[in-house]
């Protein structure tokens, strides 16, 4: 009994103490200066955090499993090696995970494929490589940007593509190979991307206001719009649920495109501005992030949410944003600015809105 009393005063006193170093940290964090005292943010620490997190992520089966189970994905995948990579072909696959892109390779008889990868995974690669007999892979646990050879290669395999297109290192981490290992005229694959950020309407039943537009029963809640929090994960949520989204506003297009074959990190822009007319009347929630990766024209791989056939590993993300209510005709001006495009914290956006009347007196 003693030992029991005991554990539930220790359970309770741990309890209270996380509790109270969770309030000191949101209390620090909405006051910049503080914030940036505790909390700095040092590019290096960050991205070897970054590492160490996608090292410990992608060693998880479950990961893996979601990947392999994606058919739109490993389909996109098969038929762009079957197509591209050529017997006698030099191949760096980046990221290998379990190592299946690199089998594909070899079995379109490349003579040397470099599976690169910094996780644990790599270990398994190398099991499942004997058990299928596949020939001509060197395993290779490094990080990319560690990674040399005495050869150029001919094709950079990789599937590099967070949820928000960059957010997995894709630019930084391609384009350093590219730099360096690629043989002028060689393949990236793949290496067009599109990304997208539309106006959408959430499904009634699935949105969730934010606190400071609810009154719940005559319980008005907007007096809380002062204390609106300061963690930029709060104005973000990841899904891949087909539901949650009931329609983009306007017509989708990309925001942003870029081929890695000519792509330069430096030239990235950091403020993209773009409107939306109006063609699907309805309440704004927000902006879905979504990602089209193209090969040849005829071979797409997306995450979008309301694509058939979507890959249905990949989440897309929701910019979150105050309630606004559009007309058919009316037109939306976003602003999307970005400090660090793999760092979604760093992402700020904001729109002005413009009724059908004003756009027509305009146009006259």
């Amino acid at each position: 009994m003693f030992y029991q009393r005991l554990q539930v005063l220790s359970s309770g006193g741990f309890s209270a103490f996380r509790r109270l170093l969770g309030r000191i940290k949101t209390w620090v964090q909405a006051r910049p200066a503080l914030a940036a005292w505790f909390f700095p943010r040092d590019e290096g620490t960050r991205e070897s955090r970054y590492r160490e997190y996608n090292g410990w992520y992608f060693a998880n089966f479950y990961e893996q499993e979601k990947m392999l189970a994606d058919k739109p994905r490993m389909d996109f995948y098969h038929t762009a090696v079957t197509r591209h990579i050529q017997p006698g072909d030099r191949v760096i696959d980046l990221g290998t995970g379990t190592g299946i892109l690199a089998a594909f390779a070899a079995r379109r008889g490349a003579a040397k494929v470099y599976a690169i990868d910094h996780s644990e995974i790599l270990k398994h690669a190398k099991t499942l490589a004997v058990a299928n007999q596949i020939q001509n892979v060197e395993f290779v646990s490094t990080h990319s940007q560690k990674f040399s050879v005495d050869e150029a290669v001919d094709v950079i395999l990789h599937e590099q593509m967070g949820d928000c297109l960059f957010d997995e290192a894709m630019v930084a981490n391609v384009c350093d190979l590219r730099d360096r290992l690629l043989k002028p005229g060689g393949l990236i694959l793949p290496s067009r991307f599109e990304l997208y950020c539309e106006p959408m309407k959430l499904n009634d039943e699935r949105r969730v206001p934010f606190i400071w537009e609810l009154n719940v029963h005559g319980y008005d809640y907007s007096s809380m719009e002062r204390n609106r929090p300061q963690d930029s994960d709060y104005y973000h949520l990841r899904s891949s649920d087909l539901s949650f989204v009931d329609h983009f506003l306007g017509e989708p297009a990309p925001v942003l495109s870029v081929d890695l074959h000519t792509l330069r990190e430096a030239d990235m822009p950091l403020d993209l501005r773009f409107t939306r007319t109006v063609v699907n009347a309805g309440r704004l929630d927000g902006y879905a992030v979504f990602f089209r990766a193209r090969v040849d024209g005829d071979l797409c791989l997306s995450s979008g949410p309301l694509d058939a056939g979507r890959a249905p590993h990949w989440g897309f993300r929701i910019l979150r944003t105050d309630r606004d209510d559009f007309a058919v005709g009316d037109v939306i001006e976003v602003t999307l600015t970005v400090d660090r495009w793999p760092d979604l914290d760093t992402w700020r956006w904001s729109h002005v809105k413009r009724s059908a009347a004003s756009v027509a007196v305009a146009g006259r």
